[in-house]
């Protein structure tokens, strides 16, 4: 970096400032102002031509000078013979020469006051000042020195020359090295064209898969040695024939050259020119135009601008031609879903609606389904409006015993909407009418039509006596045979506690609390008596409310699966319902609604999101690497196929099961265990009892083992129940207890085909194996097949028999596992091949896709339990390989994701985890992910502590994404957990952007609401806040007192505040005022 020239002081002695005591004194010259660029550039040229005249002086004197000494050198010397030559000392210098030394000096003096000049400093300090700038307002014109930028003002001062500025911006400035044009970045538009660019250049690959022939099996190399072969006749054959061979390849590099203008392909447009032949040969191919959809989908990215738009006209002009192609595609349910998804987007809500008729008259539960969906989403109307397009869809679907489950699917939906809007209370009545109606028909009404027990049902409703899950209830039936009493009293209310902020003093924020507090005081439908219903008239629930919606179910399937899903709205999950009552369903888009419990979101999101996690530590100077910590693999979202595990199993060492002590939180107890109790059907009912275990287990073991006792008094010979009993001695690590139950319930002979004998012996022989006792669990094994012995023959004779035993028929799939399992683990105990027991596992016949799933499952915890729970010595690839396989194929398996991160810890976990966390892709589309593993995805971004903060923006993106997909797109339980993770990253702002969209998406969903007066409070302002009141009373969700209340109660506190403090004397009174009346 060199010096600034000031081109306006002339190169002399006059131009040096005055640098004594004083103030300076200048007069303005006319001359000076006056002196033209031109004088400037003459002036220059002679102080050059000065400069030159005076170097070539100075070339001349010393030339002179070196001439004169050596002449001086010679005539002073004497004559001598050459033996006695020696040197003269103290010679005197003439007098001339003292004057020409003289002179050089002073030369020499000149030169070093002119280079002194061309090195001045950049500036001189003047510590005085001038008083003419007070006495003027400034400094004259011509005391300022002209200067010009460095390299034109893109050097930097402290950095290295190499570094120059590239970009000049409002914020600062943007380096790089040299003058090169700066790399583009990856966010630039620049690198977003070239990849988005067609190639021009095809790279091919050959026909041959080597670059030798291969003769027989190997690779003949070519040698270095050179063999020069005879020339026969043949040499002139092959001559010709190499020639002939470069005349066709100059004539295909002719028609090549001439082919090479013809646009080239990129490999997603020869995919949709090979679904077009596809289409064009099978144009009632669903499949080839599903995949069409996709591969055209995939080129525009979810969460690029006007995507969603855009996707959807993309959608309709193919799904157009796939309705025009053929007849068959107009009666494709999914073709006519797609459609109708898609052009919610585009089209105008009376076109939308039409449509919307048209698909009704296919039928079908999905095209209703999706209609009342529809309807849920778009409807001014409330709850209200919702039940009557559920009475509509119950009544389309007719009066079969098949339609059964497809009607608890759509009182499910409608259930979760009560919720949603705040009406708690009507959900417990509508499940509570449905429970007296299935479970408690007196026996004078059997067989008689469903309005004539409706009636009967509503004079029991208006007693007031205590309902299906109350304490005290005995039911319908009872209340008939008893003569119809009058209610004696109303039941007791379950109180759920919670956090508050009761220190607040903003209105909007205590309405909020105080709704909170409300909303889950309790569930139970209010009595006439109570307070409660003189305050709130929703708190009473009539039958008139909910009779449309009451379902006759008489089979046992549907039994069943109403008692599960009431457990599911309660908040007890049951992972796979929702897909066991419909496969391939979008159901978990509303059902899953623990995920956005507030005990749940404090499991997803870590504790310590805002914190950064020091990577090291520095002893003594040297930096130490910390140990990297992970939370539990196996994470707050549970889901995988019915029955893969059952509710009183487990994995790893914490136990990790269905249900534990977290899961419960928020949950009414007491509500819970009657429901438990009343709704029990007979003493061989063991699938309920369990559940109800698991339920116990979770609050207490003790308590569970109380339950099953009492179980077992009125069940000795079920074999469920006494595996449930050994179960949960195991869960209390009471491992003798549990070998006491084994040993007595299988002493006597059970065929192997039996049900729950299979499940008996592996879960003993599972429990010693565990234990460490190898030899145990091989004696049990034995025993299992009535072998005794040891050695060779004795392994051999009990594989034999187990695969016997595996082949026979059996009534339940889980008893043919078990004894799979039991066969995987004779070849882990004896040979320790772990590919050959996975072989086992592999080699069995495919069933359906959940027994499938569970043997998947099944023979990873094997492999999980073998080599991570009693660490035997196993290859990791086997476990990691076999765990990246089954997540490909069960994405949404909470028990197979765990495991997969589990041998992810000690390799490098962001390889293979971070694709799993990314955008894959599925035949040439982005893959749909349900709302559980994209859940799981949050998660898993903080499973390692402190790296939260570094994959805030990936997790951002996963969630924009779902935002968009048409899997997940408008589910309520997704934009809760959206909203929770800007809140917690401390986007408040992005937060209230998306909370305007998310309402928009689902307005029935009143915690979405709620999030602008509690947590994002400084966010809004007291005008959005009475919008946002205003919105959801036109949209007719439940506020059980006005927010007016607490804002004018806000103001009269306010100004009780104001009088009490203001006892100034009537002076200061007065001032304050008279300051509000001044006009400014």
């Amino acid at each position: 970096m060199t010096a600034p020239s000031f081109s306006s002081f002339p190169p002399s002695f006059a131009s040096f400032p005055d640098l004594d005591p004083g103030p300076s004194r200048h007069s303005p010259s006319p001359t000076r102002n006056e002196t033209t660029a031109d004088e400037y550039r003459e002036k220059n040229r002679k102080d050059q031509n000065d400069k030159s005249q005076r170097r070539g002086k100075k070339l001349k004197d010393e030339s002179r000078k070196a001439k004169r000494r050596q002449t001086a050198k010679h005539d002073l010397e004497p004559v001598l013979p050459r033996q006695h030559r020696h040197t003269w000392k103290g010679v005197s210098i003439p007098d001339d020469e003292k004057l020409k030394a003289e002179e050089d000096r002073r030369l020499a003096q000149n030169d070093l006051q002119e280079s002194q000049w061309n090195s001045r400093p950049v500036f001189f300090s003047d510590r005085k000042g001038d008083q003419l700038n007070v006495t003027y307002g400034g400094i004259h014109t011509g005391d300022i020195p002209k200067y010009h930028l460095v390299n034109r003002g893109r050097s930097i001062l402290g950095l290295d020359g190499d570094w120059t500025i590239y970009r000049k911006g409002g914020k600062g400035v943007e380096i790089n090295i040299g003058r090169r044009h700066k790399q583009p970045a990856l966010t630039d538009s620049s690198v977003a064209t070239l990849l988005a660019a067609p190639p021009y250049r095809r790279i091919i690959g050959s026909g041959d898969s080597y670059k030798y022939e291969e003769v027989d099996g190997f690779l003949r190399l070519p040698s270095n040695r050179r063999h020069k072969a005879a020339e026969d006749y043949r040499s002139i054959t092959r001559e010709q024939d190499h020639l002939d061979s470069d005349s066709q390849s100059s004539v295909s590099d002719d028609s090549s050259g001439d082919e090479s203008g013809t646009p080239i392909l990129t490999a997603h447009q020869l995919s949709l020119k090979a679904l077009d032949q596809q289409l064009a040969a099978d144009p009632s191919s669903v499949e080839t135009w599903l995949s069409l959809v996709r591969h055209s989908l995939s080129n525009i990215p979810l969460t690029s601008r006007n995507a969603a738009k855009a996707r959807a006209e993309i959608t309709l002009a193919i799904l157009v031609r796939a309705r025009a192609a053929h007849p068959h595609n107009r009666s494709s349910r999914i073709l006519f879903l797609k459609y109708l998804r898609a052009g919610e987007e585009v089209w105008h809500q009376s076109k939308t609606k039409a449509e919307w008729e048209e698909a009704l008259k296919l039928g079908g539960i999905e095209i209703w389904m999706e209609w009342l969906e529809w309807r849920i989403r778009t409807a001014a109307g409330g709850v209200d409006t919702s039940v009557t397009d559920a009475t509509r869809v119950l009544n389309a679907l007719g009066n079969s015993e098949s339609s059964e489950i497809d009607k608890l699917r759509v009182l499910w939906r409608i259930a979760v909407a009560f919720q949603q809007a705040g009406y708690h209370e009507r959900t417990t009545a509508l499940f509570q009418a449905q429970a007296e109606l299935t479970f408690e028909v007196p026996q004078s009404l059997y067989g008689l039509p469903l309005e004539m027990q409706l009636e009967s049902l509503e004079e029991f409703w208006e007693s007031e006596i205590p309902r299906a899950g109350e304490p005290g209830a005995k039911g319908w039936a009872d209340w008939i045979s008893c003569g119809r009493p009058d209610s004696s009293g109303s039941p007791l209310m379950a109180v759920a506690q919670m956090d508050v902020d009761d220190q607040s003093s903003d209105p909007y924020v205590q309405w909020h609390r105080d709704e909170l507090r409300a909303d889950r005081a309790s569930h139970v439908p209010a009595r006439s008596a109570d307070e409660r219903s003189e305050s709130d008239p929703y708190a009473t629930v009539l039958l008139s409310d909910i009779k449309a919606l009451l379902l006759p179910l008489r089979t046992e399937g549907a039994k069943n699966a109403f008692r599960l899903i009431w457990l599911s709205v309660l908040g007890l999950h049951i992972p796979g319902l929702a897909e066991t009552l419909s496969q391939g369903s979008w159901d978990d888009r509303w059902s899953y609604t623990y995920l956005s419990s507030f005990s749940r979101l404090d499991l997803i999101f870590p504790a310590t999101a805002g914190e950064r996690q020091l990577i090291a530590d520095s002893r003594a100077g040297t930096l130490i690497g910390r140990e990297r910590e992970f939370s539990s693999a196996f994470g707050p979202v549970k889901e995988w196929s019915r029955d893969v595990l059952g509710p009183l199993e487990w994995i790893g060492k914490e136990k990790w099961r269905m249900w534990t002590a977290v899961d419960l939180q928020g949950i009414d107890q007491d509500f819970v265990r009657a429901v438990f109790k009343q709704l029990k059907c007979g003493s061989e009912d063991y699938e309920w009892d369990i559940y109800a275990l698991a339920f116990e287990a979770a609050l207490g073991i003790k308590s569970a083992l109380k339950l099953s006792r009492t179980f077992l008094s009125t069940a000795r010979d079920s074999l469920p129940h006494w595996a449930a009993h050994a179960r949960l001695e195991r869960l209390r690590e009471h491992v003798d207890d549990a070998r006491k139950v084994y040993q007595t319930v299988l002493t006597s002979q059970h065929p192997p085909t039996q049900p729950f004998v299979g499940q008996l012996w592996w879960d003993w022989a599972e429990m010693e194996w565990l234990s460490g006792d190898q030899p145990a669990a091989l004696r049990i094994v034995q025993r299992s097949v009535n072998i005794e012995g040891t050695g060779g023959m004795m392994v051999l004779r009990v594989k034999r028999s187990l695969d016997d035993t595996i082949s026979c028929p059996h009534e339940q799939w889980k008893d043919r596992e078990a004894w799979i399992k039991l066969r995987v683990l004779v070849e882990l105990l004896t040979s320790s091949s772990q590919d050959v027991a996975l072989a086992i596992f592999d080699s069995q016949p495919a069933e359906s896709a959940g027994p499938r799933e569970s043997m998947m499952v099944a023979s990873l915890m094997l492999l999980y339990n073998h080599s991570v729970i009693l660490r035997s010595p196993t290859p990791p690839a086997v476990l990691r390989d076999r765990l990246q396989i089954a997540v490909d194929t069960y994405p949404s398996n909470s028990l197979v994701l765990g495991m997969f991160l589990e041998a992810e810890k000690g390799h490098g976990i962001w390889g293979r985890v971070r694709a799993q966390l990314g955008q894959s892709t599925a035949d040439g589309g982005p893959m749909e992910k349900s709302i559980s593993r994209r859940i799981t995805e949050v998660w898993v971004a903080g499973w390692e502590k402190g790296r939260w903060q570094n994959e805030i923006e990936r997790t951002r993106s996963g969630l924009a994404a779902a935002a968009e997909s048409e899997r997940t797109q408008g589910s309520a339980i997704l934009w809760r957990v959206i909203l929770e993770f800007e809140i917690r990253v401390g986007e408040l702002q992005r937060a209230k952007k998306l909370l305007y969209r998310a309402v928009s998406e689902s307005p029935l969903a009143k915690d979405l609401y709620m999030l602008a007066f509690g947590p994002l409070r400084s966010a809004f302002s007291g005008r959005e806040l009475d919008a946002f009141v205003d919105i959801m009373a036109e949209r007719g969700i439940r506020m059980r007192k006005g927010v007016d209340e607490y804002v004018e109660r806000g103001d009269e506190v306010g100004s009780e505040k104001e009088d009490l403090d203001g006892s100034e004397d009537s002076i200061e009174l007065e001032a304050r005022e008279r300051r509000l009346l001044m006009p400014y």
